[in-house]
């Protein structure tokens, strides 16, 4: 490790910092006292910046004050041994910085303390803040040592080789003592397993191609039947509306749009915490089917109801444990696949949801032809039973199949998991999922919550759900057709077969390509036609065509969307499973309001219990819902603008990316694949 030569201002803070380790600062029960913790840290800081910033602190414009700190302590350290730190930057915003440091015991690989210490960077003159933020020299120099160094509850010493170290020793003054310390500032450490780099090219191509098909085999064709049975369970009560169930309840005025509208709102409140604990506890392979076989029974319960009230209770607790899987699921996906091949996983298993609208209508014809009175009961009911009994046995079957996370599942071989979770570091230049101890709920919050484009995506999702919310009423829309009951269920399953083709069309060539917004923006416009065609005519056979266009328009498009989620928020997990939850619940409250927009009696006016103002806009014009079909073309045209809006916001960051300035968040140096070829938004 090479030496250095220090300033004026550094050999005071060398004496301090070499004095520190002596045996005075030891406490009576001959341990290092906490104070001299906190010393070591700020003077690791201090030393940082003044040797890599350019700041001399008598005289710099700007200086940094100390508005929080703390240390976690996991083993104790004492004269006369000697201590090494390292340092890291967490979260690098306008005026502050958040640093990390850990102490290590030289020669011990256990970390003894981490401790965290927040600059806010004043102007001397005024004491606060400058309208501008920090000066560039700070900000480049604390930069380069953003997520540098990955932090674990027991952490390992950075290898001598992976590190810029910066050595101060007993050696650079006259001292008895035999101790010093040694002020590491890492560098970014990540790099394949030995083994990975001795591959060729071709070998790992072939390694890594059969870990992937591994990797489907056993993750896809689970997820994509619990998510069937996920949207089934959810939207079948479309169909046992068309089953009698709607007159054999009582239901009266907007009750029926209720019990529909009243699962979204269980669905909304658990999707930002199930996906945090999700994320928290690392075993989805647990967690996932736990959900499904609670709500498989919910679903079943649901034939037993009697009144409007207990189908309320019912249709709450549904979406509320339902709220689980999906975020739940798209964040699982995105722990196992790296951003290029999330599009056409995504697609995978959101054809899950469009195989169980293409079936829903055939099973619920057959069990309307077959069961309607068997046993005493009526054939909606038997719809709710059989539909739930299926869903807890495949829940049960879950519980063996699904693998957890890359590093917690025990599935794979040894080499199988290194690569598993080498990929997804290359891919962005960040370690994923590790352990339980750094998934912090409020982290992940915090920083979802702070960038922009959680908020652009949440609306760009919202539209494609809210036009896409026709096809929770798919039956009844489809039985202004005017053909039988069974007839109408029937007629429901060539759009969803079709959407499933173009769904997978789409994401395969958007992942080939690394294109997103044209791959959103052209099937939304096909889906504004079809939503235009279905308001401006009754004639069948055109209305037909344009509900064969409509679904696979709203799907096709958002397959694509949900991946852009996760290739744009891809780091750090907490961040990402907020964020997928986030985009989600709020996407979905437009089912909410929707279930207003498509009442029974088409070919009326509608008359509504809820408000007036729900009455005056939603009220069908005759059997063309035309304020529904209006809604949806205004909502497709947000989510293109939304999308249009993100793309040029990607753009914008990729270009500062390509002048080598920093991005928040973003890796763009170092030594895995994302940093020497640079990490850049898909766009």
């Amino acid at each position: 490790m090479g030496r250095v030569t220090l300033s004026a201002m550094q050999l005071e803070c060398k004496c301090q910092v070499l004095n520190a380790i002596s045996r005075s600062d030891n406490d009576m029960y001959d341990h290092m006292n906490n104070s001299i913790y906190n010393f070591l840290y700020d003077s690791v800081v201090n030393s940082y910046l003044i040797e890599h910033c350019g700041l001399h602190p008598p005289t710099a414009p700007q200086y940094g004050l100390v508005v929080h700190s703390h240390g976690d302590f996991f083993g104790s350290i004492a004269f006369p041994a000697v201590a090494d730190l390292a340092l890291r930057v967490n979260k690098l915003g306008k005026s502050s910085v958040t640093y990390e440091i850990g102490l290590f015991e030289r020669g011990v690989e256990e970390v003894k303390s981490v401790g965290e210490l927040v600059h806010v960077f004043v102007d001397r003159a005024t004491g606060r803040p400058a309208a501008n933020g920090m000066n560039k020299n700070i900000k480049d120099g604390v930069g380069t040592t953003q997520g540098c160094y990955r932090f674990e509850e027991k952490m390992a010493s950075l290898p001598d080789d992976k590190i810029d170290a910066k050595h101060i020793d007993d050696r650079d003054r006259d001292s008895p003592s035999g101790s010093g310390v040694e002020v590491r500032t890492a560098t970014r450490t990540l790099e394949a397993p030995e083994w990975i780099r001795d591959l060729s090219p071709e070998e790992r191509i072939d390694i890594e191609g059969k870990l992937k098909r591994k990797i489907d085999l056993r993750l896809l064709p689970m997820v994509i039947l619990m998510y069937i049975m996920n949207y089934l369970d959810r939207n079948n009560i479309a169909a046992a509306r068309l089953a009698g169930m709607e007159k054999d309840l009582n239901l009266k005025g907007d009750e029926y749009q209720t019990s529909v509208s009243i699962l979204f709102v269980g669905y909304l409140l658990m999707q930002i915490p199930s996906n945090l604990f999700l994320n928290k506890i690392g075993k989805p392979a647990l967690y996932l089917p736990a959900a499904m076989v609670i709500w498989g029974i919910i679903s079943a319960l649901t034939a037993a109801t009697q009144s409007f009230g207990g189908l309320i209770a019912c249709r709450f607790f549904l979406g509320f444990v339902e709220a689980a899987y999906f975020p739940g699921c798209l964040y699982y996906l995105s722990c196992w696949y790296t951003r290029k091949e999330l599009g056409l996983r995504t697609a995978t298993l959101y054809s899950g949801s469009l195989i169980s609208g293409a079936f829903s209508g055939l099973i619920a014809a057959g069990i309307t032809a077959n069961l309607n009175g068997a046993k005493g009961l009526l054939a909606w009911r038997w719809l709710f039973i059989i539909e739930g009994v299926i869903t807890v046995f495949i829940a049960f079957a879950a519980f063996f199949i699904l693998p957890n996370f890359p590093r917690t599942t025990s599935w794979l071989t040894d080499q199988e998991r290194e690569l598993a979770v080498w990929r997804l570091e290359e891919d962005i230049g960040l370690d994923d999922w590790v352990d339980s101890h750094q998934q912090s709920f409020k982290h992940g919050l915090k920083l979802a919550f702070t960038d922009i484009k959680t908020y652009v995506l949440m609306v760009l999702l919202f539209g494609i759900v809210a036009a896409g919310s026709v096809t929770n009423f798919f039956p009844t829309v489809v039985a202004t057709l005017k053909y039988n009951n069974i007839q109408s269920l029937l007629l429901t399953a060539p759009p969803y077969v079709l959407a499933v083709i173009t769904a997978f069309a789409n994401a395969w060539h958007a992942d080939k390509t690394g294109e997103r917004f044209l791959h959103i923006a052209i099937p939304l416009t096909v889906a504004t036609a079809a939503f235009i065609l279905a308001a401006a005519t009754t004639a069948t056979a055109p209305r037909y065509v344009a509900m064969m266009l409509m679904v696979p328009g709203v799907y096709t498009a958002f397959v694509v969307a949900l991946a852009w989620i996760s290739n744009t928020l891809p780091r750090p997990p907490a961040k990402r499973a907020t964020a997928l939850a986030f985009i989600n619940a709020v996407s979905n409250s437009s089912s909410i309001y929707a279930s207003y927009m498509y009442p029974k009696s088409a070919g009326q006016s509608a008359t509504t219990n809820f408000t007036p103002l729900i009455h005056a806009l939603t009220a069908p014009k005759g059997p063309r819902y035309i304020v529904a079909m209006s809604v949806n073309c205004a909502m497709t045209f947000i989510a293109i603008c939304a999308a249009l809006t993100l793309r040029i916001m990607l753009v914008r960051l990729n270009k500062k990316l390509d002048r080598g300035e920093p991005v928040d968040g973003v890796v763009n140096e170092g030594t895995t694949e994302a940093g020497r070829k640079g990490f850049r938004y898909k766009i």
